[in-house]
């Protein structure tokens, strides 16, 4: 075991809940949507031959672990993948890599914020937003060390261990961005390049109204390249849809939303405000 690992010292517990929380949703056969709090984490695969994508809120690893016991007894997964490094992404995966003892997976770009060398650029407490939006400074930002147990991607857009799944560079909320496609049905993991609840409204965080919006704007650095990513998304016409806050989608609904969330980004998604604008 690497004893190296270590969270960054702004680490602590957040006490933003949703009435989602502790639910999941059986989006097919091998696609589980599990939420923790305001965020999805999800556990692609069945009994002896799966992997978790994210690794939830801070101090959520009881849950996390739980909740695939329940679901692959006492099968641990092959690998984490991360759509990206922000404390809700990574709230538990130390906690989880000294359970399972497995290896973590992100983008090269990413692996600075998950070495301890890079912090995250700060929030943007006076974007266009609401109060989660406003409270934005108290949310961790330095980077975590994973030490030798984080690799990154293959360049080649492979994921190790699923075979049938793709990663997709999707930029603009973190540099090393990712989202996962399945072909054969058109899945998607869009991490947090579109997600589907306002996130910077506490009242529908809170409620999980149902809206597809662009990524969480408190957090979003490089406006163009977010677009750019959505833009990409769109082209792929995902049948299913599991973004890392709000509901899973599927179906019309799911291409419609995205449809108009991509005729209308600059009106809907990015901010009147923000000190990221420039970017």
């Amino acid at each position: 075991m690497d004893t190296s690992l270590s969270y960054g010292k702004d680490y602590h517990f957040l006490p933003i809940t949703s009435v989602q929380s502790g639910k999941g949703h059986e989006v097919s056969s091998d696609l589980y949507c599990y939420t923790i709090q305001i965020v999805n984490i999800v556990f692609i695969g069945t009994k002896d031959n799966w992997v978790l994508v994210d690794a939830g809120m801070p101090k959520s690893a009881p849950d996390i672990i739980s909740t695939a016991e329940k679901r692959f007894g006492n099968s641990k997964p092959k690998c984490i993948i991360l759509t990206h490094g922000h404390f809700d992404h990574v709230g538990a995966i130390i906690e989880l890599i000294k359970h399972w003892d497995i290896p973590v997976y992100a983008h090269e770009l990413e692996l600075p914020y998950l070495t301890g060398k890079q912090s995250y650029p700060n929030p943007d407490p006076s974007v266009e937003g609401g109060l989660l939006a406003k409270t934005s400074f108290l949310y961790p930002i330095e980077p975590i060390t994973l030490g030798s147990y984080v690799h990154p991607l293959p360049a080649n857009g492979t994921i190790p261990l699923l075979t049938d799944w793709r990663w997709i560079h999707t930029p603009g909320h973190t540099r090393g961005h990712i989202s996962l496609f399945r072909e054969k049905d058109h899945a998607l993991i869009a991490g947090d390049a579109f997600i589907n609840v306002k996130q910077d409204s506490l009242y529908k965080v809170l409620t999980q109204t149902e809206e597809i919006s662009g990524p969480p704007r408190y957090l979003t650095t490089d406006w163009k390249k977010a677009k750019q990513s959505v833009l990409m998304l769109q082209s792929l016409q995902p049948h299913i849809a599991i973004t890392g806050h709000g509901l899973p989608l599927s179906g019309v609904d799911l291409s419609g939303q995205l449809d108009n969330l991509v005729a209308h980004f600059d009106e809907h998604a990015i901010p009147d405000y923000g000190k990221y604008l420039e970017h």
